[in-house]
């Protein structure tokens, strides 16, 4: 069980701190909840209630370095999961991002990235619901990276490009 002071990846609002308990009135009824503050946006504050056990699943460790160091390692071995359906496509990414598997999210990052680079040799543009799912997997895994391996998450971008430069030589 979590308590005050530690760090989780709660769903997609990312890497936060457990600040305490709150007891609020809802209906008559007291619910406990759990106070998170999201590490990278102070002005926000996610309520979860204890007893929620959908919800109190969707909480998870924040890798160690070792853990990240080893998904950066096995990117470049990966083949990219394009779906050619839109709608698969979309409804199959935001079910790997709900799922929190950090290894399926940097896929979709890389999948997305390639297909970007093909768009734009044609003179296109990603379409917006990759675009959505795309920032939506990069603020997930940046902000994490970032915490864990003590970098902004801008510089996350480059320190993977240049683990994976250190790995082919």
């Amino acid at each position: 069980m979590y308590s005050t002071g530690d760090t989780v990846v709660y769903g997609t609002q990312g890497v936060c701190r457990i600040e305490g308990t709150q007891t609020k009135r809802i209906r008559g009824e007291y619910v406990e909840y759990l106070v998170l503050r999201p590490v990278y946006d102070q002005n926000s504050t996610v309520f979860v209630p204890k007893k929620n056990e959908k919800l109190m699943t969707k909480m998870r460790d924040v890798l160690s370095a070792e853990e990240i160091y080893n998904i950066i390692q096995e990117l470049p071995e990966k083949d990219p999961i394009w779906i050619e359906d839109d709608n698969i496509r979309k409804s199959k990414y935001q079910e790997m991002i709900d799922e929190g598997n950090r290894r399926k999210i940097m896929l979709i990052i890389k999948t997305l990235y390639r297909h970007r680079i093909e768009q734009e040799e044609k003179g296109r543009r990603l379409h917006q619901a990759d675009e959505f799912i795309l920032k939506q997997a990069e603020k997930l895994l940046h902000d994490e990276f970032a915490l864990v391996l003590e970098i902004k998450p801008e510089e996350v971008v480059p320190f993977i490009m240049k683990q994976i430069d250190v790995q082919k030589k």
